[in-house]
């Protein structure tokens, strides 16, 4: 029998494809056969039923505790984004003088300083975050008295610290949420658990739409010969 993906002779897309992260959340649900299961487990003896009862209780309990990490590991990025967002306010004043930043840097200094962004998605707010320093520091490059600024070049290597900081803790968050998805629909347990508790999947932490065009530019050439 022949291989279903071959990538030897099967269909090759020659300019590959762009990977995004599917902004939706699947309910668990359970059909009348988990019922069924349940009802059969009882009708086999008391004992068979009260085991499976706390079973139930058990992955009950773990899935309380894995929604806990989950939002303590999303803290943590919160507790990051913050942080730049602190330093960004601290440093547009030092520059803003100096040179004259664009509307968008500005706008979006005005919007962290009102808390216009507290209501969005971490998302949202890294992608601003994002946009904002990447406005700021190239500008920051062309004068070299304002690099020499010591509070400026502490901004700049704070936010490059807390840039890395901020992929570690997307990637353990992403982990949790990796872990809750698949365990929710792990049948028959924790499934049923999770369906009769309306449980959902998890939205992982995705790069910004700029982060990705970032990605695919040219960052260096090779001088012709």
């Amino acid at each position: 029998m022949a291989n279903e993906l071959d990538e030897i002779t099967g269909p090759v897309h020659a300019e590959g494809r762009d990977i995004h992260v599917i902004d939706k959340q699947i309910p668990v649900e359970v059909g009348v056969g988990s019922t069924l299961f349940e009802v059969a487990l009882w009708l086999l003896g008391i004992l068979p039923g009260l085991i499976f009862l706390f079973m139930k209780v058990s992955a009950r309990n773990y899935l309380r505790k894995l929604q806990q990490k989950l939002q303590a590991d999303a803290s943590q990025i919160d507790n990051y984004l913050e942080q730049r967002v602190q330093i960004l306010q601290n440093v547009v004043p030092l520059v803003e003088k100096a040179i004259d930043l664009d509307k968008d840097v500005m706008k979006s200094v005005a919007a962290f300083r009102g808390g216009a962004l507290a209501d969005t998605s971490r998302n949202t707010v890294s992608a601003q975050l994002d946009h904002a320093f990447g406005r700021i520091f190239p500008q920051v490059e062309a004068y070299p008295e304002l690099k020499a600024h010591q509070a400026i070049a502490d901004a700049m290597q704070q936010n490059s610290y807390l840039q890395k900081e901020i992929t570690a803790a997307r990637a353990l968050y992403n982990d949790t949420v990796r872990q809750w998805n698949t365990d929710i629909f792990s049948w028959p347990t924790k499934m049923i658990v999770a369906a009769r508790a309306g449980y959902t999947t998890r939205i992982p932490f995705s790069a910004s739409a700029e982060t990705k065009e970032k990605a695919r530019s040219v960052f260096f050439s090779m001088p012709e010969k």
